[in-house]
């Protein structure tokens, strides 16, 4: 049998991230999470609509009818970031996310770098740029470490 090598962790974060991001339900971005701590997965989220709402898919794309760009209002959009689904489904269900990691597929917006600040995450690690920096400030300010993901 030949040998296989295995995934690095942060591929195999990395690879649960973008498999996650195959769930969403955004017609723009599909975006994938991961938080992890000690290598054990706590919590996962993918981009889209809160619990019981209908998909973009069925009703439209606000941001599209509204002619939002993407980077800008983003309080103007049914749906939730990958981050912030995967938060809320950590204190849904009394996960402690504090000290860990998240495995994200895009660069966290400035909302979500505000929410993983205060959620205690020490660590980020992203595929994908997105332009924002006020988000990468903020996460320097508060001494987050965040890393690009290199395949």
């Amino acid at each position: 049998m030949p040998d296989k090598q295995r995934p690095t962790w942060d591929e195999y974060f990395m690879a649960m991230a973008h498999h996650a991001a195959s769930r969403t339900t955004c017609l723009r971005r599909a975006v994938g999470a991961v938080i992890v701590k000690d290598h054990r997965v706590l919590a996962t989220g993918y981009n889209g609509v809160p619990t019981g709402i209908a998909h973009c898919s069925e009703v439209g794309c606000l941001r599209e009818q509204l002619g939002v760009p993407s980077g800008k209002n983003h309080e103007l959009c049914r749906g939730l970031h990958a981050e912030q689904n995967a938060i809320i489904q950590a204190a849904r269900y009394g996960v402690d996310i504090s000290g860990g990691c998240i495995y994200i597929t895009t660069q966290p917006c400035v909302v979500c770098a505000k929410m993983l600040i205060n959620a205690g995450i020490t660590e980020i690690v992203y595929q994908n740029p997105y332009d924002d920096e006020l988000s990468m400030s903020m996460l320097r300010e508060a001494g987050i470490k965040v890393r690009v993901f290199c395949e």
